[in-house]
């Protein structure tokens, strides 16, 4: 009876686009947005904050809520503040912007709580969720850059999607990137334009260049250029590497990925090594990593040490235990923490990083960290074939969260000391409903690797029940 009541209550509501009304901010949602209610209807409103009254304006309607944007701000929350970017309204990626950043801290760490709210694990409610640790510099932090390229009013553009869209915002500056990516992006555009290149155009499906990828090494200062083409063919090739090469010193690798095609996937599978080294590199916890074009390296190079000082805090390590780090990439969390253990084992399905986990290794002269593709459901299952135990055991999965024959292969297996590192709270959440039964969450500490944007990491401390 309660539900029927809920439904008609839903249905009963008559609203159409265009249509504006009075809203009251309770508080944003996972995305960003603000989320209020009219007439019990759930309603989203990009760009509110909590607290804030809006008249809002309807731009879509659907059966259980209501989309809108602020037609005009009745209340200003004591937490809105002017943002540094012109974008923040209109591309992905700035959504907290408006948002002062201890608020911003706040909004992370109930995050966690709402998700843990909504998936139940076992005993969540006394979960000790910290306050989220700050990120040392709230702007000029991302070491990387993944612009798309168009052509817009006549001109070459690069820059990031309209949510929700293709339709591209040009991106003169952005205060989020490191200055010197920036700089990069807008010589290549000029450069781009000059040699007249064509770039790609999605609708005919025709010409070359659709994406520019520029990752910078807080380390060293060196750039690597990832030119992602719709074919291998690169008209005026040479004087594109030679106008790089004498107006970007700073670049010391230049490599061309093909992806042909109409594809939601940045990448495609043929890589091509253009000028330069394959590889650039950066330092972390005192070692030296090379970074091909592929790897995966956290956005924030300052705070990736914080994320894994936090693991090492979590794990409690000492120099007989033998570690597993289950995807470990280019082996960052393995090799920064190998002088801590006897041993540490690390797997990973792309054999390419598994190659640079063995050369950053053999780079820092450690020789007890050992890596192999596979994926850990069934490299673990082996390797206890083969006589090797583990005492200790860190994971950070895709936002997909933990493989469930994994989590099957961690209760079956029960190492003592877990850490669990996450970037999607809602798989976290999910994945824990099945660890507490073997597992206890000593605690769970948000880390904040992207201020300006809804992203967040946590390390989960867990250890066995008794």
């Amino acid at each position: 009876m309660v539900q029927s009541r809920s439904r008609r209550r839903h249905q009963d509501i008559n609203v159409a686009v265009g249509d504006r009304f009075p809203l009251t901010i309770r508080r944003l949602g996972v995305n960003g947005q603000g989320i209020g209610y009219f007439k019990h209807k759930v309603c989203f409103v990009p760009g509110a904050l909590p607290h804030e009254v809006v008249v809002a304006e309807v731009t879509a309607v659907h059966p259980r809520f209501l989309e809108a944007k602020i037609h005009r701000l009745r209340k200003v929350s004591r937490d809105r503040v002017e943002p540094r970017d012109d974008y923040a309204d209109i591309a992905g990626g700035f959504e907290l912007e408006k948002l002062a950043y201890p608020a911003q801290l706040r909004f992370k760490r109930q995050v966690v709580l709402d998700s843990l709210e909504k998936f139940k694990p076992y005993g969540y409610r006394a979960y000790d969720v910290r306050p989220t640790i700050a990120a040392p510099h709230e702007y000029g932090y991302r070491n990387k850059a993944t612009f798309q390229v168009r052509m817009v009013d006549g001109h070459v553009a690069a820059g990031l999607y309209k949510a929700q869209s293709h339709d591209l915002v040009d991106m003169a500056e952005c205060a989020v990137q490191m200055p010197a990516t920036m700089k990069f992006i807008r010589t290549m555009v000029k450069l781009i334009e000059e040699l007249a290149i064509p770039v790609y155009d999605e609708e005919h499906n025709s010409g070359i260049i659709k994406t520019l990828v520029v990752r910078e090494s807080r380390a060293t200062g060196e750039l690597q250029l990832t030119l992602i083409t719709n074919t291998a063919k690169l008209p005026h090739k040479h004087q594109l590497l030679d106008a790089i090469a004498e107006q970007l010193p700073e670049v010391v690798s230049v490599m061309q990925n093909v992806n042909p095609g109409d594809t939601p996937l940045v990448w495609g599978d043929q890589m091509i090594h253009l000028a330069g080294e394959e590889y650039i590199t950066e330092s972390l916890m005192g070692l030296d990593f090379k970074l091909s074009a592929r790897s995966f390296l956290q956005l924030n190079p300052e705070q990736t040490e914080t994320l894994y000082e936090e693991a090492a805090k979590a794990l409690e390590l000492t120099p007989d235990d033998h570690l597993v780090d289950a995807y470990a990439g280019i082996g960052t969390i393995g090799l920064s923490l190998a002088n801590q253990v006897k041993e540490v084992w690390g797997m990973e399905t792309i054999p390419e990083a598994v190659e640079d986990a063995k050369q950053n290794a053999e780079l820092n002269g450690i020789t007890n960290a050992h890596y192999e593709v596979g994926a850990a459901e069934e490299v673990i299952p082996r390797w206890r074939k083969e006589g090797r135990h583990f005492d200790a055991l860190v994971v950070d999965p895709p936002r997909t969260g933990l493989d469930d024959q994994l989590i099957e292969q961690i209760i079956k297996e029960r190492p003592a000391k877990f850490a669990y590192i996450s970037c999607n709270m809602a798989s976290l959440a999910r994945n824990l409903r099945r660890l507490t039964s073997v597992y206890h969450v000593d605690y769970i500490q948000p880390i904040d690797m992207m201020p300006q944007t809804t992203r967040c990491e946590a390390v989960v401390k867990l250890s066995l029940r008794k």
